[in-house]
């Protein structure tokens, strides 16, 4: 009985990593779209390229940390929580 909820932490914990890294796609879609937009207007109005690129690499590094939470929130849920998790178990128990 122990086993089975172990592995049903560990089970869940990898889950909920997987399911922390699809919101990586959302900065990679985002990017993409203002790098777009970015070199799109360049095209139309060569003068305004430093305003236009500044501006963009600020959006870019914002959107970015988005996709770097869901890395970090996926590393605890694999690496730190099924230990607190196990531990509260076998508290909870009395092991």
């Amino acid at each position: 009985m122990l086993e089975l909820a172990i592995g049903i932490i560990l089970g869940c914990c990898a889950l909920g990593a997987g399911a922390a890294m699809i919101a990586g796609i959302g900065p990679g879609i985002g990017e993409g779209n203002a790098v777009a937009a970015a070199c799109e207007a360049i095209g139309r109005q060569p003068e305004s390229k430093s305003d236009v690129t500044s501006t963009m690499l600020m959006g870019c590094a914002v959107a970015e940390t988005t996709g770097l939470y869901a890395l970090v929130i996926a590393i605890l849920l694999i690496f730190v929580a099924p230990r607190i998790f196990v531990s509260i178990l076998m508290e909870t128990i009395g092991r």
